[in-house]
């Protein structure tokens, strides 16, 4: 057989079947960028972005935040790592705070700390999630060394995430009341009910010879334990805030608020600072500043083009597509 004619059987085989999307015949839009649409675009970006970012900028400034850092001023000696790992010292602390504006209610209470990298690749594998969930789940090198007691039965919940759970406590008084800090709804409700098995209960947790943070009620099921939940989604960034609770009670401007310290967390150890953080919020959620400015110099920006390309095309417009303009119809 000719060689000319099996190429030509080859190609017949190999030749796909027709249809627009094969040969790209398929409908596009094709925008025609004029002078008139770039400006309009821009304007309209504008006149949409600088609204918000005001509406963000001043529902942020509405805000009311009280923040205290505690952790040097509720140690009384230089020797701060000894002190907090002594658990024979009583470590009660009292910050005072003063209300200068009108706080509504729910008002907010969070810990903060700084230089403690929860994002740390080994910290944030040091978990197990199935453990969190289902019963009898068999442990691998992940939550090393948290992962069995001295017997050999299985921490739950294992790992260093859980392990260094917080423990600080606060008691918060209003001109010398108690006011209650509900603890209840601080975690997503994603997390209790998809990550957190409702039959599983802690059991040989904090029992070693190291102690990092906080315990845990045996009695109570993970998915009830909103501390822990809230601790072990993991931050982002050394610097950040987790939800501690929440006071139902509305405090008026100039009123004296005393919180109550238990300073048992170490942060010492790894050079950071703690601090507590009482803020109302708004519909953007708590004081952030950073999303109204960013609306309003985007909106700016866009604006400034608008009004620069205008100029130019008023002072020196030329006509769409004038074929004088290429480069070969160019006099020299």
């Amino acid at each position: 057989m000719d060689p000319s004619e099996l190429d030509g059987e080859s190609r017949k085989i190999n030749k796909p079947k027709y249809s627009k999307f094969t040969q790209q015949e398929l409908p596009a839009c094709k925008p025609l960028l004029t002078p008139g649409i770039v400006i309009t675009a821009f304007t309209l970006v504008g006149v949409l972005f600088v609204p918000i970012g005001f509406a963000s900028l001043f529902a942020s400034q509405q805000v009311v935040e009280l923040v205290d850092r505690y952790d040097i001023s509720c140690v009384p000696v230089d020797d701060k790592i000894g002190f907090i790992q002594n658990s024979n010292i009583d470590k009660t602390c009292t910050v005072n705070l003063t209300v200068h504006k009108y706080m509504k209610s729910p008002i907010h209470v969070y810990y903060q700390i700084s230089n403690f990298y929860q994002n740390h690749r080994r910290y944030v594998k040091s978990r197990n999630d199935k453990q969190l969930q289902y019963k009898n789940v068999h442990l691998g090198i992940e939550c090393d060394p948290e992962s069995h007691a001295a017997g050999g039965a299985p921490i739950v919940p294992c790992g260093l995430v859980a392990w260094s759970l917080f423990n600080d406590t606060y008691t918060v008084k209003v001109n010398g009341e108690t006011v209650e800090v509900n603890k209840k709804d601080i975690a997503w409700k994603s997390d209790k009910n998809n990550k957190f098995g409702k039959d599983i209960y802690p059991s040989n947790f904090q029992k070693g010879s190291l102690i990092g943070g906080a315990k845990l009620n045996e009695s109570i099921p993970l998915s009830e334990q909103e501390d822990l939940i809230v601790w072990m989604r993991t931050a982002a960034l050394p610097t950040f805030r987790k939800l501690y609770g929440r006071i139902e009670k509305d405090i008026m401007a100039n009123d004296n608020i005393t919180v109550v310290i238990q300073n048992n967390y170490n942060t010492y150890s790894i050079g950071g600072s703690k601090a507590v953080v009482l803020s109302t919020a708004s519909w953007i959620g708590g004081r952030n500043n950073f999303i109204g400015i960013a609306y309003l110099t985007i909106g700016g920006l866009c604006l400034s083009l608008a009004l620069g390309f205008t100029v130019l095309y008023m002072v020196k417009p030329r006509t769409l597509g004038d074929p004088v303009c290429l480069s070969w119809n160019r006099n020299e």
